[in-house]
C-alpha cells in the first residue's frame, strides 16, 4: 500500500532508469511469518496503480471477487476497483481506511492478495499491481525520468534482518518483478552494476 514519501537517496543510472544505491546496498527478504503482510494493511492510501492497471482491475474484477472477503467486495462496490487518493494519484480502495480492499487473510492472520490468488489459480493473467510486486521499491515518475527508491518502513524490519542473514540485496529479492516491469536486459545491467559496486568497496 502507499504512504507518505521519504527523502530520495543517491541514484545511479541503469539504462534510462535512475536507481537508488539502497537497492544494491541494503539487504531484504520478506518475512511474512513475522510481519503478517502488514504492507497490505497499513498505510495512508491503497496500492499505487499505473494508468493501464485501472482498466485491468475493472476487467478482471468479476473473476477476482469470489476470492475476496465480504468487506472487501463491499468496499469495491461502494468505491470502485480504483480511486483517486489523498495524494492525487490512482490507487486501490481501502476497507474502512485500513487494508487494501483486495486483501485476503489466511488462517494465521497473514495478509495476502486476492488478485494474486486468482492469478495463481489460472483464473486471470494479471498477477497483481506492479507497485505491490515491487515493494519495498517505489517507482517515482516524471516527464524526464523514472526513478526507483527503497521505501524504508519499520514494519519491514524482520525482512531486513532476514536479508542480512542470507546476504540478499533488495534488487536480488525483487528480481522477478523488476524483470516483469523493465525486462531481462535491464536486470542484467543492474546486476552487473551492483556486482561492480560491491567489488569496489
Amino acid at each position: 500500500m502507499g504512504r507518505k514519501k521519504r527523502k530520495a537517496q543517491p541514484l545511479l543510472a541503469v539504462g534510462e532508469v535512475l536507481v537508488s544505491m539502497d537497492l544494491i546496498e541494503e539487504a531484504f527478504i520478506c518475512d511474512l511469518a513475522r510481519c503478517k503482510g502488514a504492507c497490505c494493511v497499513k498505510g495512508d492510501v491503497g496500492a499505487p496503480l499505473e494508468k493501464e492497471e485501472k482498466k485491468i482491475l475493472e476487467e478482471i474484477y468479476p473473476k477476482v471477487a469470489p476470492y475476496l472477503p465480504e468487506k472487501g467486495r463491499r468496499a469495491i462496490a461502494d468505491q470502485g476497483t480504483h480511486v483517486r487518493d489523498i495524494t492525487g494519484s490512482n490507487s486501490t480502495p481501502l476497507v474502512d481506511g485500513r487494508e487494501c480492499a483486495f486483501t485476503v487473510f489466511d488462517e494465521k492472520g497473514v495478509a495476502g492478495c486476492g488478485i494474486e490468488k486468482a492469478w495463481a489459480d489460472g483464473k486471470i493473467d494479471f498477477q497483481k499491481p506492479i507497485s505491490c510486486h515491487l515493494y519495498p521499491i517505489r517507482v517515482h515518475s516524471s516527464r524526464q525520468f523514472e526513478a526507483l527508491n527503497y521505501d524504508r518502513w519499520d514494519i519491514c524490519t524482520p525482512a531486513c534482518i532476514k536479508g542480512e542473514l542470507s546476504g540478499v540485496k533488495v534488487y536480488e529479492f525483487l528480481k522477478k518483478p523488476l524483470i516483469r516491469k523493465y525486462g531481462e536486459e535491464f536486470y542484467a545491467e543492474l546486476d552487473a552494476v551492483a556486482k561492480a559496486h560491491g567489488s569496489d568497496r
